[in-house]
């Protein structure tokens, strides 16, 4: 197994990742527009998305949102999609996605890196404590729907 930084060649792999992904968490199935955000997050670099490849094809990914701390004043990123292919599951995949995202934090000066999950996904949360991530307790998060 493999990873690296997807390019403009993992667009299909990483589309249909991306696209199950999105089933998972109850939206329904788009390949076509699952493609043109993929594409359009590529070409703008406003994410970065990291794949894991196995010899054949693309195994799981993450993908990670630039932001910054007005608090520390320094970068920040939101990994706010992590999934891996379900024939490929508990083999470490996910964590080596979380590994390489903490690595390339550090590497841009970054002070934290945040992450949303369901709150039944006890998987994904056992895997996130297990890697040092740490539920927030001081902070209330809310959400202001813009459109439907």
């Amino acid at each position: 197994m493999k990873i690296y930084c997807a390019t403009m060649e993992d667009l299909e792999e990483v589309s249909t990742l991306f696209n199950l992904y999105r089933v998972f968490y109850q939206q329904p199935s788009n390949l076509q527009d699952a493609r043109v955000y993929i594409k359009n997050r590529l070409e703008n670099e406003d994410s970065v998305i990291f794949i894991v490849k196995d010899e054949q094809k693309c195994v799981g990914f993450t993908q990670l949102y630039p932001t910054f701390s007005s608090i520390s004043m320094k970068r920040a990123w939101i990994l706010n999609d992590l999934y891996v292919d379900v024939k490929f599951r508990r083999q470490g995949i996910a964590e080596l996605l979380l590994h390489k995202a903490k690595e390339f934090a550090i590497s841009t000066g970054a002070n934290s890196i945040t992450l949303t999950t369901a709150v039944d996904n006890y998987a994904a949360q056992q895997l996130y404590q297990k890697n040092e991530y740490k539920r927030d307790s001081h902070f209330y998060h809310y959400d202001l729907a813009l459109t439907n």
